[in-house]
């Protein structure tokens, strides 16, 4: 296990900020999770805690550092894209993995509420036992799931958090090449940085 998931502490009290509701849609498969306890990927894709998307991504890309105007987000589901605009003129663009059918990213128009770089899950993430650090479990809703004797609960990173809409925010994920969250927006790494770096509390997000 790398060091730096380290930093990630267990919380085990479900009080704050239990809206999260991003993570896996596969059991037994936790695709946000690939790569704990594995090789890190480089932050150029995945990020530290995340694996390189599926597909090859052609399509992300960021040309916004030297624009102006207000910052203004459209979530596009069907296309499985986030668009970001400076002043009504498109800036960059990247690919996403939105909610499932199941659990849906819902339409509207929101804002964003709350920015945090180093944000985790407190409803998903993996079992380890306390012993050998080995993964048990990488599929976990601590909701529902019990922690075991002699495990303990690692809470599934979300960096580059951006919430919008209750427990829905947009953050560095995994990317399947389709629509696989439990309702938040999945990004490539370094157009979560970007997006992250670009908006504001109150900066206006369109959900189509």
């Amino acid at each position: 296990m790398k060091s730096s998931f380290l930093n990630y502490l267990p919380i085990f009290g479900l009080a704050a900020f239990v809206l999260n509701s991003c993570g896996p849609t596969v059991p037994g498969q936790s695709d946000y999770l690939k790569g704990l306890g594995g090789p890190i990927h480089q932050p150029t894709s995945g990020g530290p805690h995340h694996p390189a998307p599926a597909i090859p991504d052609d399509v992300s890309y960021w040309d916004g550092d030297g624009a102006t105007g207000s910052p203004l987000i459209k979530i596009n589901r069907g296309q499985q894209k986030a668009f970001f605009y400076k002043g009504g003129t498109l800036v960059g663009i990247s690919r996403i993995s939105s909610g499932t059918e199941d659990h849906g990213t819902p339409v509207g128009k929101y804002k964003i509420s709350e920015k945090h770089a180093d944000h985790v899950s407190s409803v998903y993430g993996v079992f380890k036992n306390k012993a050998t650090g080995m993964t048990t479990n990488d599929n976990v809703d601590i909701r529902v799931d019990k922690i075991p004797p002699g495990e303990i609960f690692y809470n599934a990173p979300m960096p580059n958090f951006m919430r919008f809409n209750g427990g829905i925010g947009m953050h560095t994920g995994y990317l399947p090449g389709y629509a696989a969250s439990h309702g938040c927006i999945r990004m490539p790494h370094h157009m979560s940085t970007h997006f992250f770096e670009n908006v504001q509390v109150g900066t206006p997000v369109v959900v189509e």
